[in-house]
């Protein structure tokens, strides 16, 4: 077992042995779809505390050829799970258990503030070269720090593949957020490392970001991305289902109401893609809906059940210390939708022109297309509109706007509820009065103007 080569199973047994452990194993079953298919390349963004890194470790777990993972695999639902045509063939779940070399890497071992991206891309190469070398003393590598020359010549020499597993491979855009030669030249590497590759049977990466965009072109545009906002197949395994928690609160004894309320409201949407055998398509000429799934934060329901405190859960980490001052920056009426949000509302967005980095903003859809991602707002896909998903997350704006700089967008909000509520109410005298007084706090004193009423 190596640190970077063939890690093991030891990570993900520990996950299993755990008090409570949620069976995503069946993820496992698509992904031996795309191995060895043009879709071999994976990309999966989710918030912290979403079992990003067991997911991960299942993923090592399972094709590690040195693993000898069949008795823990076996007990888990992947095991159950029906045979899928793929590829022209049929897929068994243990079809490629333990068929390859993994290469597991962890961006946030090799990525600090003091270095630079050149040397820790050049001490991940040096790291993972030498444990290369030590499993295939026969085979003489062209340099110790040129890993992809190592696995060109090491696989094709042994006529092996190797599945690449990669965590947090969003380190650089969040340790160095300013560094954006620094940032290319780790796409570049990627790309180098990855990019129609064939030795290469399935490349998985995982972090809190989907891949970096520079315009509307990306370095690693060969891999489908599996994100908050569009999580495809990947939906029902990005956090706990409804199914799951009922299930917990169940054998917790936890009131699932208020577990709901505080954890529920992550709605993603899966894709399905067309079968002409489904009995659906059959009867309509169309295929099967998509399926919509309500997701919770999966740290924070495994605390609630564990201790009985029904509470906010979520950590002080870098994106807690961030949001204040995301959602201050007032970018056409940032702050007004907050206080929609915090209010109950929804707020139509349109994603697609968030860079997908935490410092590239043009307006107030990229700020809110970031929270997403970072596990602070929902997205309903199909009204393209964000909202807070529950208290515990409402409790999180709560603590970022207290400060006096809010008070105006909060008095604003309700200044404007009670116009329309006087509007509403056919209250002329109600409504009089209120433009009046709001007309005497505005700098714009002319009457019959309409930029005087507009402010």
């Amino acid at each position: 077992m190596g640190t970077y080569l063939n890690p093991g199973k030891q990570s993900f047994q520990m996950a299993v042995n755990s008090e409570i452990f949620v069976d995503k194993t069946q993820m496992i079953r698509y992904l031996n779809t795309v191995v060895n298919t043009q879709q071999r390349y994976v990309s999966v963004s989710r918030p912290r505390r979403f079992g990003k890194t067991m997911a991960a470790d299942m993923i090592c777990a399972y094709y590690d050829r040195e693993a000898d993972s069949r008795s823990l695999f076996l007990q888990r639902k992947l095991s159950l799970s029906q045979p899928l045509k793929a590829s022209g063939k049929e897929l068994q779940w243990d079809t490629y258990l333990g068929a390859f070399d993994v290469i597991r890497l962890v961006m946030t071992r090799f990525f600090k503030k003091n270095k630079t991206v050149q040397e820790a891309l050049g001490n991940l190469q040096r790291l993972v070269v030498r444990e290369i070398r030590k499993k295939y003393p026969e085979t003489e590598c062209f340099a110790e720090d040129d890993l992809i020359q190592t696995i060109e010549e090491v696989y094709s020499e042994n006529n092996r593949q190797v599945v690449i597993v990669i965590d947090e491979w969003d380190a650089v855009f969040r340790e160095r957020i300013s560094d954006k030669d620094g940032q290319r030249e780790y796409l570049d590497f990627l790309r180098d490392l990855i990019k129609d590759n064939y030795h290469i049977a399935l490349a998985y990466m995982t972090g809190i970001l989907p891949i970096k965009k520079y315009g509307k072109h990306s370095a690693l545009n060969m891999f489908t991305e599996y994100s908050m906002i569009f999580p495809r197949q990947m939906a029902r395994y990005t956090g706990f289902t409804e199914e799951e928690v009922k299930m917990l609160c169940g054998q917790y004894g936890r009131d699932y109401e208020m577990v709901k309320a505080w954890y529920d409201g992550y709605e993603v949407c899966d894709t399905v893609p067309p079968d002409p055998g489904h009995q659906e398509q059959r009867a309509t000429g169309l295929p099967p809906a998509a399926n919509r799934y309500a997701l919770y934060s999966p740290l924070s329901v495994v605390e609630a059940m564990i201790t009985g405190m029904i509470k906010d859960y979520w950590n002080d980490t870098e994106t807690y210390e961030a949001l204040a001052e995301y959602i201050r920056k007032d970018y056409d009426g940032l702050k007004d939708a907050v206080v929609l949000l915090m209010d109950g509302g929804r707020v139509k967005i349109d994603p697609s022109t968030y860079q997908n980095d935490m410092t590239t903003f043009h307006g107030r859809d990229d700020v809110l297309s970031l929270l997403i991602h970072l596990g602070y707002l929902g997205y309903d896909v199909q009204e393209n509109e964000v909202f807070i998903p529950n208290r515990e997350i409402l409790d999180e704006f709560k603590v970022s706007t207290k400060s006096s700089e809010w008070d105006g967008a909060f008095r604003q909000f309700e200044d404007s509820r009670k116009i329309l509520k006087a509007t509403w109410n056919e209250d002329a005298d109600q409504v009089a009065e209120l433009l009046e007084e709001f007309h005497n706090r505005t700098s714009n004193r002319t009457y019959n103007d309409e930029a005087a009423l507009n402010s």
